[in-house]
């Protein structure tokens, strides 16, 4: 698969990276480009391989200083049979990168990923698998996102469907719905080696997070159930297992159509759950729930703002950050600040707002050694429609 083609051109692709690239300069050369009570200081393209689509990336700050940023890479669009879990490593905050490294790559397409260090050193990677493109392979169309609103359709050439058909025969049908799941990998040697893939009973982009009882905690859904509810698991184990903990209700009224979940543990302990919402009520809202147990009870979930989805990060301060993809013009990247557990949350903040469409968004966020803030997300280019890795510096008050 790493020989896929693209119709898109080198020349296409750095001619874009010209254009993002001034839009950067232009932006970093306002100290109030982010709005009130935040600077923007640099965004930039981060990714190498033009050829490929990046999608939905997720950051986190080790203990040792070093960045680990790891996504969907390899693919070939939005949705298709490509996808694998790549990484990249910066060791001087996020000013250069490491070449990208597969660390999964499974017989159909890896989706999504999130990673986390725990306080013993263990990093743990999460994606899920899916088949969505057999229904590409159908029509003999190419899906890609380009609005949150509107899916386009790319016809497939007699090559790209021969080899979409040939990466999807590796696996009898079977086999396909057994290599469904969500899953994470873990390693114990600063990501030299790596675990087989674990059953996390949910998932979501960015994965879980470290309480300070050491549990890891993962809000999530779960992709392949009949109920297919969303909730918690738990790992008291470093995530060599997961279990069931407690599901987060539903609002009066709504069904289950939400989505990709992210949670973090406040100063006072409440841990905060933010949701991507598909309901009729707030549309494309970032909705929030709250537990004051550990997670064994979630209150209903009331909305924030548009946008999706969120990704949260406690401060060394104790303040809370939610970074979050916001798809409609202008198509880019938003943040809010809480000072007060998640209670409330402050003004808007943009940190991009140069999108060509909406496919794009998922940020991630960290606080590096000097107390700015690294955000990284995915957008697709213009000129080719394949995914890019941008990252924005950025400053609180």
């Amino acid at each position: 698969m790493n020989s896929l083609i693209h119709s898109g051109t080198r020349r296409d692709f750095f001619a874009q990276t010209s254009r993002v690239l001034a839009a950067s300069l232009l932006a970093s050369s306002r100290n109030d480009a982010a709005g009130a009570g935040a600077t923007v200081v640099e965004t930039k393209l981060i990714s190498k391989q033009s050829e490929f689509y990046h999608g939905w990336p997720t950051l986190t700050r080790r203990q040792n200083g070093d960045l680990w940023l790891v996504w969907s890479g390899g693919r070939d669009s939005h949705v298709c049979p490509f996808g694998q879990v790549q990484s990249m490593v910066s060791r001087d905050g996020g000013e250069t990168w490491t070449w990208p490294r597969v660390l999964l790559d499974s017989a159909i397409d890896d989706r999504d990923s999130g990673v986390l260090e725990t306080t013993k050193g263990t990093l743990i990677v999460t994606t899920f698998t899916s088949l969505a493109y057999q229904q590409s392979l159908k029509d003999g169309e190419m899906l890609y996102k380009h609005t949150d609103r509107e899916w386009q359709k790319k016809k497939l050439s007699a090559a790209q469907l021969a080899r979409w058909n040939a990466a999807d025969s590796r696996l009898s049908e079977s086999e396909h719905k057994a290599d469904l799941g969500e899953w994470c990998i873990r390693s114990t040697d600063g990501g030299l080696t790596w675990s087989p893939r674990i059953a996390t009973v949910v998932n979501s982009p960015h994965g879980p997070i470290q309480l300070k009882d050491g549990r890891l905690l993962y809000a999530g859904k779960q992709l392949l159930t009949a109920e297919k509810r969303v909730g918690v698991s738990v790992s008291s184990n470093e995530g060599q297992s997961w279990d069931w903990l407690a599901e987060i209700p539903l609002r009066k009224g709504d069904v289950q159509r939400y989505h990709e979940l992210h949670v973090v543990e406040a100063g006072d302990g409440t841990l905060v759950a933010q949701i991507r919402n598909h309901n009729e009520e707030h549309k494309g809202w970032i909705l929030q729930s709250e537990s004051s147990d550990g997670g064994a009870s979630w209150s209903e979930p009331h909305p924030i703002c548009y946008g999706f989805p969120s990704h949260l990060l406690k401060l060394r301060d104790g303040r809370l950050v939610m970074s979050y993809g916001y798809r409609r013009p202008p198509y880019g990247n938003r943040a809010r600040v809480s000072a007060d557990n998640g209670k409330s949350w402050g003004e808007e903040i943009s940190l991009s707002e140069d999108g060509p469409n909406g496919d794009l968004g998922y940020p991630s966020t960290v606080e590096l050694g000097d107390g700015e803030l690294l955000t990284v997300w995915y957008e697709a280019s213009a000129s080719t429609q394949l995914g890019m890795l941008r990252q924005a510096k950025w400053r609180l008050a």
